[in-house]
């Protein structure tokens, strides 16, 4: 009675556990979200929204920076909109967002503008700190999967270049036209007889073919004809 019980509960208990194993292995989600209206290589004047979660239930956020990935300069980064009384401050390596600080628990969503993206990059990282009123710091600076990753922006493939006009003939192609229109003329005007040679000759082993197959199917419903009759009578 006990095994046949232990038998039945052991499915749910492997799946319970196989359950719990996932979750464990899931990787932390990143806690900085990124999105741009034009995530595309090479794209001019994006708009780029970032919000940074909330985590602390004592202390809000006071201000938030970001290190600026490898083709984009603090100069190209303004300030579109955030939460009131918010400015952006560009530095060495990015910017900084900052002003009266958030309630707790409530997340820093703001917006900017790059001027242009990187025309070579798949994909950009914006490494994020993001400082609390109590002096707690948020890293979220890690590569993706791992318990701090910092946000990233995947981009499509840039747009490609304008094709070129492409360059007019040389001077020599006009004085090719005549010798390329004599010979065309040579080809139509060449004489009939010998197109209609070659196809006579080229036909002949043909007919002869089917006259070889005619011929051996009748042959072949003659004798079955026959052996028929002589069968019946």
């Amino acid at each position: 009675m006990l095994i046949r019980r232990a038998l039945r509960t052991a499915p749910v208990v492997l799946a319970a556990t196989v359950a719990g194993l996932l979750l464990t292995a899931l990787p932390a989600a990143a806690h900085v979200e990124v999105k741009a209206d034009k995530a595309q290589a090479g794209a001019s004047d994006v708009t780029v929204s970032f919000s940074a979660e909330g985590e602390s239930s004592k202390a809000g956020i006071a201000s938030v920076k970001v290190a600026l990935p490898a083709g984009i300069a603090p100069a190209d980064v303004s300030y579109v909109s955030g939460p009131t009384g918010w400015t952006l401050a560009a530095d060495a390596d990015g910017y900084t967002v900052s002003g009266p600080a958030l309630a707790a628990k409530k997340n820093a969503d703001y917006v900017v503008k790059v001027a242009k993206l990187p025309a070579d990059a798949k994909e950009l990282t914006f490494k994020t700190l993001v400082n609390y009123t109590d002096g707690k710091v948020d890293r979220w600076i890690d590569a993706p999967g791992t318990d701090n990753p910092a946000p990233v922006l995947k981009l499509a493939a840039a747009a490609p270049a304008a094709t070129t006009t492409a360059p007019s003939a040389p001077a020599t192609s006009a004085a090719a036209g005549p010798t390329t229109e004599a010979a065309a003329t040579t080809a139509i005007t060449e004489p009939a007889d010998a197109v209609n040679d070659e196809g006579d000759s080229s036909s002949a082993p043909w007919v002869a073919l089917a006259v070889v197959v005619v011929v051996a199917l009748a042959a072949v419903l003659f004798f079955r004809y026959r052996r028929r009759n002589s069968g019946t009578s």
